[in-house]
């Protein structure tokens, strides 16, 4: 009982933030979705009209599709990538602890306000990429002047910013037994067929929990778009989570903002359950024999 109690007392901590920082702010937007609430008056209800207009609110439609394109681009990209740069550094070459420690330094940098500021000038008129490609004589691309080019901007932000997905794709590498190349050499196995027969089924649970981590992670976006788009042009890139900020601190709506909110959390839901649910066909644990999760 005593253990208990002490227990309880080293988890307190915990259970008071969640509560306060999550539990709390959780309910409390549920609620207010079903409100007109402008911060200065007390919330009136208003039943589920905030979802009715949301609906019937043309930017609205334009930011979900702008967020479905954006994760999209930047999931299989930072995927794939992730893995790419992973299965390099998995070979014992000369300095290696330096080019992982190199490449993982765009995670710690991250998508903060200076690196989003950088990236919008990097890809500017008279920007580096410009004039990387004016020596190769081609003309200058207008980044920023086309949705396609925005949404590849910002989305080639996120992709840089692979470091942590490398780590665990470069520790899931290391766990595969040699014995398996060995015994794929002896059977004539060339490297591409040893990589799609061997190394892919025995990451898929990495692949899974990568995949799961990047699709939370990309419908929640907003330093990239926020700060080198500011959405634009005409709304390409303005995400659903900007499109919630705005209407909950621009506009003081934020009975609208929290049914945006809501309705962005049913969607995370829906494509995380369906990866869940898709897993026991592709996803292969070595300590079951393979095809059930």
């Amino acid at each position: 009982m005593e253990n208990r109690r002490i227990g309880l007392l080293y988890i307190l901590p915990w259970l008071i933030g969640l509560v306060i920082f999550t539990i709390y702010p959780f309910v409390t937007s549920l609620i207010l979705s079903f409100t007109n609430y402008n911060i200065i008056n007390a919330p009136q209800f208003i039943g589920i009209q905030n979802y009715v207009n949301m609906f019937h609110d043309s930017t609205f439609w334009t930011s979900f599709t702008a967020t479905l394109e954006y994760v999209a681009i930047t999931v299989p990209l930072k995927l794939i990538f992730s893995l790419f740069i992973a299965f390099i550094l998995n070979y014992k070459l000369k300095g290696i602890n330096f080019y992982r420690t190199a490449y993982y330094v765009p995670s710690i940098l991250g998508g903060n306000i200076a690196i989003a500021v950088l990236w919008k000038f990097v890809f500017a008129n008279t920007g580096l990429v410009n004039q990387v490609l004016g020596v190769f004589g081609i003309k200058p691309v207008g980044w920023f002047s086309t949705g396609l080019g925005a949404i590849f901007t910002i989305s080639a932000l996120r992709v840089w910013e692979f470091g942590s997905t490398m780590v665990i794709f470069l520790a899931g590498l290391k766990d595969i037994p040699q014995e398996l190349y060995e015994a794929a050499a002896v059977d004539g196995a060339g490297k591409i067929k040893t990589f799609f027969k061997v190394t892919i089924p025995l990451l898929t649970p990495i692949i899974f929990f990568n995949l799961v981590m990047q699709l939370i992670q990309a419908f929640q976006e907003f330093n990239g778009p926020y700060m080198i788009t500011q959405g634009g042009p005409l709304y390409k890139t303005y995400l659903l989570p900007m499109m919630i900020y705005d209407n909950s601190f621009k506009f003081f709506n934020m009975g609208y903002g929290s049914a945006i909110s809501w309705f962005l959390f049913i969607i995370i839901m829906i494509f995380t359950m369906f990866v869940f649910s898709s897993s026991k066909y592709w996803v292969f644990y070595s300590d079951e024999g393979g095809g059930e999760s």
